[in-house]
């Protein structure tokens, strides 16, 4: 019998039957243009590749279902995380008023940098106001963030004891052509937030 005719009346995409067939170590033949299999095989293969669709598709709900799972648990994740972030206290001092600091879970940093063109703003006042300050204000905010961040991994919700360290650095390196010439990068103007990750209750 040919495998389009037994495809054709009961429904199946003759593609995904002939891999069935050959994946599956069933016996076939080959006619014009098509498999063949035996006449008296035929309800059986029909029944095995119906069961094989059931179980493919139970598969496929099982995983989409799972997928739907992880993404709602990941979404709720997300929204612990960003809540917790944004109630984490933090202070330059090392205790908060009406807390008390149940554990101390070890020193923690958060960094960022800007890279500056050189005689850029160095000397222009309205550069320095309009573009540098505001990128120095962004890059501190990002080292908080990740201040915060190092924090909640640590299952903590406040930082104590938090200051900024800042280094410029200098790039340079010597021409490829010429050893004698040296060659200047961007400045680039980094900063660092340090605190203390801790636990803290409210007191009663």
């Amino acid at each position: 019998m040919k495998v389009k005719e037994l495809c054709k009346q009961n429904g199946f995409n003759i593609e995904r039957f002939e891999s069935f067939l050959k994946n599956n170590n069933i016996p076939f033949g080959y006619g014009f243009m098509t498999l063949t299999v035996n006449d008296e095989d035929a309800p059986a293969i029909v029944e095995k590749y119906k069961e094989h669709i059931a179980k493919s598709k139970e598969e496929k709900d099982a995983k989409l279902a799972a997928e739907a799972e992880a993404k709602r648990l990941a979404e709720e994740e997300a929204k612990r995380k960003k809540k917790a972030l944004s109630e984490m206290l933090i202070t330059s001092g090392f205790n908060f008023d009406g807390y008390t600091i149940k554990k101390y879970s070890g020193y923690i940093s958060g960094d960022d940098c800007v890279t500056i063109p050189r005689n850029s703003f160095w000397g222009d006042k309205k550069k320095l106001d309009e573009e540098l300050c505001p990128a120095l204000v962004k890059i501190r905010r990002q080292a908080i963030k990740e201040l915060k961040e190092a924090a909640y991994a640590l299952g903590c919700n406040a930082v104590i004891g938090v200051d900024f360290d800042y280094l410029t650095m200098d790039p340079q390196h010597a021409n490829g052509w010429n050893r004698q010439i040296t060659e200047y990068e961007p400045y680039v103007i980094c900063v660092t937030a340090n605190g203390n990750a801790v636990i803290i209750e409210k007191d009663e």
